[in-house]
């Protein structure tokens, strides 16, 4: 909905500054601002849209790893690899924004980690574990040298 939302911005702001706009300025007996004001208000904001930017940016890389998982296309031999650069790339948002170096903490991040996390334990399984562990893209030589420390699956203590 947000992304709607920054993709029909300038015909939001078109329409809150538009002459027939007052027509929605009703006041509503239990709403001691009237709705359309606060509306007019969000829509014309930089800081709201700056908002919703650093939200989209934040679940993209969460929606785009849903999007390749729900596929009827063979990939729970990666959901390990999809599962932990997500992450990363959440917390690389986060850290940018905030201004933070790699070593220091975010309340922010800890937060959404806390979620990924307890969501990532309830739907694990050792099905997942074997499936990754066999992909035999994790055992060559390229791949274990592109990253320092990096190591094949079944010598891995965190799988």
């Amino acid at each position: 909905m947000l992304k709607r939302f920054v993709d029909v911005k300038t015909a939001l702001q078109q329409m809150v500054i538009s002459d027939r706009w007052s027509v929605y300025r009703e006041v509503r007996d239990d709403s001691p601002t009237p709705t359309a004001q606060i509306v007019k208000d969000l829509i014309l904001s930089d800081v709201w849209w700056d908002k919703v930017d650093f939200i989209l940016r934040i679940t993209t890389p969460i929606y785009e790893m849903i999007r390749i998982t729900d596929t009827d296309t063979p990939c729970l031999h990666l959901v390990y690899e999809m599962w932990d650069s997500m992450i990363e790339k959440v917390k690389k948002v986060i850290y940018r924004y905030e201004g933070k170096q790699e070593d220091e903490s975010s309340d922010l991040y800890s937060v959404i980690y806390d979620i990924l996390i307890a969501r990532w334990t309830k739907g694990n399984n050792p099905l997942h574990c074997l499936a990754h562990s066999l992909n035999p893209r994790y055992y060559s030589k390229k791949w274990l040298e592109e990253d320092v420390g990096r190591e094949p699956p079944h010598k891995d203590k965190e799988v």
